[in-house]
């Protein structure tokens, strides 16, 4: 691939790039390191897989990429009752879907502790913290899925952020992956390291999955504040389809999920098919219609899916069928493999009994 293939490859299922030019640039001059940092903090929902299948993009792009697992961050959250023996057995359970998309020996993976056992990464953490207002520090706390009155009750979440960005720094990052949820993390990397000299890291930002339940009477403009209440969660199961999830598992959650007619936006239902599935090469989704309803039909973009559904010749009902089985199918091979590990299957178990916790 020539420098614009690759370029399009990065970009393509994403909502900004921060910005186009500097990794225009960045892969100009070779294979940049990229990463993702996530908190291992419980199951694998399908919202997941959106950033999944960039990085697998990312890597054919010729990103040299480094999964962090963000084990203390996780810690910091609260994150499966604080338990970092069961944080670690998540990252492993993310490590196997991984694999069973085709990224295992392709991507470096680097735990958090690792980061934390040298005095320089915490030298860089104290550099960050002076270099920002405790007020600008506060505002990056929805990257947590908090909010920013939630550091009242314990200090430790201010220093998470600053976390974040020395990651960035620590290990020498030029492009940033995330979800708009990281969004803040990342505006606050890029705005730090001019003041600290530092290179600037690329951002490069994802959707996220609605929650099944749908946003209720959330405003779009409040959906950064508290992106926690209207995204698919780990801690909310009915809000999310896990990919262990039995086929049906899967069909119950789409029958029940918020899927207004004719509304395209803050719809799971659509949203699954334009960033999960018609994310997949050559995919068509076939909906089964009977014939007082125009029989059969097969839509190859997504396009031709949401023109459709937004002029009321699709039905909801409709749609959840189609796309339940669409999924269904996309899941197995992923779903097979975790069953088939008994330490991947044990460890699903034991965070399954432990409950998460927000």
């Amino acid at each position: 691939m020539d420098v614009e293939e690759r370029l399009e490859l990065i970009k393509r299922n994403t909502l900004e790039v921060v910005t186009e030019e500097e990794l225009r640039s960045l892969l100009e001059t070779g294979r940049p390191r990229g990463y993702l940092g996530y908190e291992p903090s419980g199951l694998v929902h399908i919202g997941w897989l959106v950033w999944m299948f960039k990085v697998r993009d990312m890597v054919e792009a010729g990103v040299d990429f480094t999964i962090l697992e963000a084990t203390w961050h996780a810690y910091i959250n609260d994150k499966l009752h604080g338990d970092l023996g069961l944080i670690r057995e998540a990252a492993g359970v993310v490590r196997a879907v991984l694999d069973a998309l085709g990224l295992g020996g392709r991507i470096r993976y680097v735990d958090a502790e690792e980061l934390a056992s040298d005095k320089d990464y915490w030298a860089l953490v104290l550099r960050v913290l002076k270099a920002n207002s405790l007020a600008r520090i506060r505002r990056a706390l929805t990257i947590m899925g908090r909010r920013a009155s939630e550091a009242e009750l314990d200090a430790s979440k201010l220093v998470y952020p600053a976390m974040q960005v020395s990651d960035i720094y620590y290990m020498g990052i030029e492009v940033a992956l995330g979800g708009m949820d990281q969004r803040k993390a990342h505006m606050l990397a890029r705005d730090t390291a001019e003041k600290l000299g530092l290179r600037k890291p690329v951002a490069v930002h994802t959707p996220i999955i609605s929650s099944l339940q749908g946003p209720g009477r959330m405003e779009a403009a409040e959906r950064d504040e508290v992106l926690a209440e209207v995204k698919m969660s780990k801690s909310k199961p009915e809000t999310a389809i896990f990919v262990h999830d039995p086929p049906e598992e899967v069909r119950r959650k789409i029958r029940r999920a918020y899927c207004p007619a004719r509304q395209a936006e803050f719809n799971p239902i659509i949203e699954i098919n334009k960033y999960i599935l018609f994310a997949q090469p050559g995919f068509v989704l076939h909906v089964e219609r009977k014939p007082k309803y125009g029989g059969p039909i097969d839509y190859h973009s997504y396009e031709e899916l949401e023109r459709d559904y937004v002029e009321g010749r699709l039905h909801p009902l409709d749609l959840k069928n189609a796309t339940a089985e669409a999924l269904i199918e996309l899941l197995e091979p992923i779903r097979e493999r975790l069953l088939s590990d008994p330490r991947v299957r044990e460890a699903i178990e034991r965070i399954e009994a432990a409950g998460v916790t927000r």
